[in-house]
Protein backbone atom coordinates (compact mmCIF):
# COMPACT_ATOMS: atom_id res chain seq x y z
CA UNK A 1 0.00 0.00 0.00
CA UNK A 2 1.55 3.28 -1.06
CA UNK A 3 1.36 6.27 1.28
CA UNK A 4 -0.73 9.29 0.40
CA UNK A 5 1.37 11.96 -1.30
CA UNK A 6 2.30 14.69 1.18
CA UNK A 7 1.57 12.48 4.23
CA UNK A 8 5.11 12.96 5.64
CA UNK A 9 4.90 16.70 5.09
CA UNK A 10 1.59 16.89 6.95
CA UNK A 11 3.00 14.89 9.88
CA UNK A 12 6.02 17.19 10.05
CA UNK A 13 3.87 20.31 10.02
CA UNK A 14 1.65 18.84 12.75
CA UNK A 15 4.69 18.30 14.98
CA UNK A 16 5.86 21.85 14.27
CA UNK A 17 2.46 23.34 15.13
CA UNK A 18 2.23 21.31 18.35
CA UNK A 19 5.68 22.50 19.39
CA UNK A 20 4.92 26.12 18.53
CA UNK A 21 1.87 26.19 20.82
CA UNK A 22 3.75 24.87 23.87
CA UNK A 23 5.33 27.27 26.30
CA UNK A 24 9.12 27.10 26.11
CA UNK A 25 11.09 26.36 29.26
CA UNK A 26 14.33 28.27 29.45
CA UNK A 27 16.59 28.00 32.47
CA UNK A 28 18.56 31.16 33.13
CA UNK A 29 21.78 29.24 33.78
CA UNK A 30 24.24 31.68 35.30
CA UNK A 31 21.57 33.19 37.55
CA UNK A 32 19.83 29.92 38.49
CA UNK A 33 21.94 26.84 39.16
CA UNK A 34 20.76 23.73 37.31
CA UNK A 35 19.36 20.79 39.26
CA UNK A 36 21.89 18.06 38.56
CA UNK A 37 21.10 14.42 39.21
CA UNK A 38 22.91 12.89 42.15
CA UNK A 39 26.28 11.34 41.26
CA UNK A 40 26.49 13.32 38.00
CA UNK A 41 29.86 13.44 36.25
CA UNK A 42 31.65 16.76 36.17
CA UNK A 43 35.40 16.74 36.70
CA UNK A 44 37.84 14.27 38.20
CA UNK A 45 38.87 14.94 41.80
CA UNK A 46 42.04 13.63 43.46
CA UNK A 47 42.25 12.28 47.01
CA UNK A 48 46.00 12.71 47.26
CA UNK A 49 46.48 10.73 50.48
CA UNK A 50 45.33 7.52 48.75
CA UNK A 51 47.55 7.94 45.68
CA UNK A 52 50.52 5.53 45.69
CA UNK A 53 51.86 6.71 42.31
CA UNK A 54 51.22 3.31 40.74
CA UNK A 55 50.62 5.09 37.38
CA UNK A 56 47.71 2.82 36.43
CA UNK A 57 45.47 5.78 35.68
CA UNK A 58 48.04 7.40 33.39
CA UNK A 59 48.78 4.12 31.58
CA UNK A 60 45.14 3.24 31.00
CA UNK A 61 44.03 6.71 29.91
CA UNK A 62 43.17 6.50 26.17
CA UNK A 63 43.88 10.23 25.71
CA UNK A 64 47.12 10.34 27.71
CA UNK A 65 45.88 13.43 29.49
CA UNK A 66 47.15 12.49 32.99
CA UNK A 67 50.63 13.63 33.92
CA UNK A 68 52.32 12.15 37.01
CA UNK A 69 55.80 12.87 38.37
CA UNK A 70 57.23 11.23 41.48
CA UNK A 71 60.43 10.35 43.26
CA UNK A 72 61.47 7.53 45.59
CA UNK A 73 62.04 8.18 49.25
CA UNK A 74 63.52 5.82 51.83
CA UNK A 75 61.52 5.23 54.97
CA UNK A 76 63.38 4.27 58.17
CA UNK A 77 62.65 0.81 59.59
CA UNK A 78 59.52 0.51 61.72
CA UNK A 79 61.26 -1.67 64.30
CA UNK A 80 64.90 -1.85 65.34
CA UNK A 81 66.80 -4.34 63.23
CA UNK A 82 64.38 -3.92 60.33
CA UNK A 83 65.38 -2.79 56.88
CA UNK A 84 64.68 0.52 55.21
CA UNK A 85 61.79 0.64 52.77
CA UNK A 86 61.38 2.83 49.73
CA UNK A 87 58.13 4.42 48.68
CA UNK A 88 56.99 6.65 45.85
CA UNK A 89 56.21 10.26 46.69
CA UNK A 90 53.86 12.22 44.45
CA UNK A 91 55.46 15.37 43.02
CA UNK A 92 52.98 16.26 40.29
CA UNK A 93 49.52 15.01 39.37
CA UNK A 94 47.82 16.94 36.58
CA UNK A 95 44.92 16.29 34.23
CA UNK A 96 44.60 18.14 30.94
CA UNK A 97 40.83 18.61 30.62
CA UNK A 98 41.24 19.95 27.08
CA UNK A 99 42.21 16.39 26.08
CA UNK A 100 40.11 14.40 28.54
CA UNK A 101 37.05 12.68 27.11
CA UNK A 102 35.53 11.97 30.56
CA UNK A 103 35.35 8.23 30.01
CA UNK A 104 36.11 7.43 33.66
CA UNK A 105 38.60 4.65 32.94
CA UNK A 106 41.16 6.27 35.25
CA UNK A 107 38.64 6.25 38.11
CA UNK A 108 37.69 2.62 37.50
CA UNK A 109 41.28 1.29 37.35
CA UNK A 110 42.54 3.11 40.45
CA UNK A 111 43.01 0.32 43.02
CA UNK A 112 43.40 2.75 45.93
CA UNK A 113 40.33 4.99 45.42
CA UNK A 114 42.34 8.13 44.79
CA UNK A 115 40.20 9.43 41.90
CA UNK A 116 36.51 10.33 42.07
CA UNK A 117 33.84 12.01 39.95
CA UNK A 118 32.96 15.47 41.20
CA UNK A 119 29.73 17.15 40.09
CA UNK A 120 31.59 20.43 39.47
CA UNK A 121 31.22 21.56 35.89
CA UNK A 122 32.01 25.27 35.99
CA UNK A 123 35.70 25.31 35.19
CA UNK A 124 35.79 27.05 31.84
CA UNK A 125 38.92 29.01 30.93
CA UNK A 126 39.58 31.63 28.30
CA UNK A 127 42.89 30.01 27.36
CA UNK A 128 43.04 26.31 26.50
CA UNK A 129 46.45 26.01 28.18
CA UNK A 130 44.83 26.78 31.53
CA UNK A 131 42.68 23.62 31.34
CA UNK A 132 45.58 21.56 32.68
CA UNK A 133 44.70 21.41 36.36
CA UNK A 134 47.37 20.50 38.87
CA UNK A 135 46.88 18.48 42.06
CA UNK A 136 45.98 21.54 44.17
CA UNK A 137 42.92 22.24 42.03
CA UNK A 138 42.05 18.54 41.81
CA UNK A 139 42.26 18.32 45.62
CA UNK A 140 39.86 21.27 45.99
CA UNK A 141 37.25 19.42 43.94
CA UNK A 142 37.51 16.44 46.29
CA UNK A 143 35.34 18.24 48.84
CA UNK A 144 32.48 18.46 46.32
CA UNK A 145 32.32 14.69 45.78
CA UNK A 146 29.01 13.38 47.14
CA UNK A 147 28.95 10.49 49.58
CA UNK A 148 28.27 7.13 47.99
CA UNK A 149 24.69 5.88 48.09
CA UNK A 150 23.69 3.72 51.02
CA UNK A 151 23.82 -0.02 50.58
CA UNK A 152 20.61 -1.83 49.83
CA UNK A 153 19.39 -3.32 53.14
CA UNK A 154 18.55 -6.58 51.37
CA UNK A 155 21.95 -6.82 49.65
CA UNK A 156 24.55 -9.40 50.52
CA UNK A 157 27.32 -8.19 52.81
CA UNK A 158 30.59 -7.39 50.96
CA UNK A 159 33.16 -10.21 51.16
CA UNK A 160 35.82 -7.94 52.63
CA UNK A 161 33.60 -6.86 55.52
CA UNK A 162 32.43 -10.43 56.15
CA UNK A 163 36.06 -11.66 56.26
CA UNK A 164 37.09 -8.81 58.60
CA UNK A 165 34.13 -9.49 60.90
CA UNK A 166 34.92 -13.23 61.00
CA UNK A 167 38.55 -12.49 61.90
CA UNK A 168 37.52 -10.01 64.59
CA UNK A 169 35.07 -12.53 66.11
CA UNK A 170 37.80 -15.22 66.18
CA UNK A 171 40.20 -12.82 67.92
CA UNK A 172 37.56 -11.81 70.46
CA UNK A 173 36.74 -15.47 71.18
CA UNK A 174 40.43 -16.29 71.59
CA UNK A 175 40.91 -13.37 73.99
CA UNK A 176 37.88 -14.43 76.07
CA UNK A 177 39.18 -18.00 76.22
CA UNK A 178 42.62 -16.75 77.28
CA UNK A 179 41.09 -14.60 80.04
CA UNK A 180 39.01 -17.51 81.35
CA UNK A 181 41.99 -19.88 81.55
CA UNK A 182 44.23 -17.39 83.37
CA UNK A 183 44.36 -18.03 87.13
CA UNK A 184 42.68 -15.32 89.13
CA UNK A 185 44.30 -13.65 92.15
CA UNK A 186 41.68 -15.01 94.55
CA UNK A 187 41.99 -18.56 93.18
CA UNK A 188 44.95 -20.70 94.25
Amino acid sequence: MSPVPGHGLAKGLAVTLRTMTRRSVTHQYPDAAPQLPPRSRGVIALFEENCTVCMLCARECPDWCIYIDSHKETVPPAAPGGRERSRNVLDRFAIDFSLCMYCGICIEVCPFDALFWSPEFEYAETDIRELTHERDKLRQWMWTVPTPPALDPGAEEPKEIAAARKTAEKLAAAQEAAQETEPREGDA
